[in-house]
């Protein structure tokens, strides 16, 4: 589920097209050829992906693989009518927020039976909150394929300015940073917190202690803890310290004397403020999230699945385990800049010693996905409305909770 978390988990839109090497329309049902797997890969990155599916054929020169490239804004409809028909691809690239809805759909093959056949797909091999992703009903229904979290963004040279050697590393201390920040003069903010962006508040409340929904499946936001995180979120807001309605580019904005010097985001900014903001060069930064209890972030990105209805098996296990060995995962990384799912891969020099790519791989080790479990996307829409209510002053964090409370009941019955 990549996104701007902002757009977290959602990517960009590609156009299915012929003209990609090694790209088809083809899907499982309709290939004859018993050695051709299918792939459907969603997004920007799809485009990449004839090209690590051609090595993988050197390698493997009995199967041959087909990739169909499909824009994130229909792949949801378009896996549902796989189902349907029981016809579709035989590897599939999923959001890691839908796994549990197709998972429950029994769409996705059960790896379990192959994982000590196929090494590479070993658990151990990756972080903890991404393998949460991959689970549903006791099942291992896909791997882990790329990753991402969020990450404190901020302009070191501004920061010092109002008395901030490092980075804030508690929740008091970023609330104060921002507000020197703000007071630099009239038009400036301290940080950017996107008020449509549900997966802040879920994550400031995990900050705060909360368990958003309790083992017994029964929702927990109208709990102090959850209530707390809010209010905290909502005091940016309503002491301007925040942009509600800036509509300005996040790199624009970060620019120059910076109408926002800092901001949470993911690793895809990282090369929009390069390429973008070449003369910032030294003076940002990242920094792992400000802590409260903890300082835990989301967990993002995709993974990779076999469609329940393959009848090419063994050439798909193949096909996703050799995508998650380190090296292909590290060439993936250079062709895409989407980041690798593999503790190993993290190893290398041109992550690990990178100080803008180390934070992020240190701030892994306190990352969660969301909720795993079908109804997120209702109750995280669900929740968008509810928080615009609080941050325009409609009506009380605490009211506004208890309705919401209500509201996610009902919508965990389905």
């Amino acid at each position: 589920m990549k996104k701007k978390f902002m757009a977290a988990a959602l990517l960009g839109t590609v156009l299915v097209s012929s003209a990609l090497s090694g790209c088809s329309s083809s899907s499982s049902s309709d290939a004859s050829d018993q050695n051709t797997i299918t792939v459907w890969g969603m997004g920007e990155e799809a485009k990449s992906l004839p090209k690590i599916a051609a090595q993988f054929e050197k390698e493997n020169p009995k199967i041959d693989v087909k990739v169909q490239a499909i824009p994130w804004g229909t792949a949801h409809d378009k896996l549902l009518t796989a189902v349907a028909s029981k016809s579709g691809p035989d590897v599939v690239q999923m959001g890691t927020t839908w796994m549990p809805e197709f998972a429950s759909a029994n769409a996705l093959m059960d790896l379990t039976p192959y994982l000590k056949k196929h090494p590479e797909l070993d658990a151990a091999n990756y972080f903890d909150g991404a393998i949460e992703t991959t689970k549903f009903d006791e099942k291992v229904v896909g791997v882990p394929w790329y990753i991402d979290t969020r990450v404190l963004f901020y302009r070191k040279d501004l920061l010092k300015k109002v008395g901030y050697d490092q980075p804030p590393k508690t929740w008091d201390e970023l609330y104060d940073a921002a507000k020197k920040l703000r007071d630099r003069g009239k038009g400036k903010y301290g940080i950017s917190l996107d008020p449509k962006e549900q997966s802040l508040s879920f994550m400031f409340a995990r900050q705060n202690g909360s368990e958003l929904i309790s083992d017994k499946n029964k929702p927990l936001f109208n709990q102090k803890e959850f209530v707390d995180a809010v209010s905290y979120l909502n005091s940016f807001y309503k002491d301007d310290l925040a942009p509600t309605d800036l509509g300005m580019d996040a790199v624009q904005s970060f620019r120059g004397d910076a109408i926002v010097p800092m901001f949470i985001s993911g690793p895809w900014m990282i090369k929009l403020i390069n390429d973008q903001a070449p003369e910032l060069k030294g003076k940002w930064a990242t920094a792992v999230l400000p802590a409260k209890e903890n300082n835990l972030s989301v967990l993002g990105g995709s993974n990779l699945s076999v469609f329940q209805y393959t009848k090419k098996k063994d050439a798909s296990l193949k096909f996703i385990a050799y995508m998650n060995k380190p090296e292909t995962q590290l060439k993936w990384k250079e062709m895409t800049n989407t980041l690798p799912s593999t503790k190993k891969a993290w190893e290398d020099p041109s992550l690990k010693d990178d100080p803008i790519y180390k934070v992020i791989g240190e701030q892994m080790d306190a990352a969660k996905p969301v909720p795993v479990i079908k109804q997120y996307e209702s109750i995280a829409q669900a929740y968008i409305k509810s928080f615009e209510k609080i941050y325009r002053g409609q009506t009380s964090v605490q009211k506004e909770m208890d309705s919401f409370n209500k509201t996610a009941e009902k919508l965990l019955e389905k």
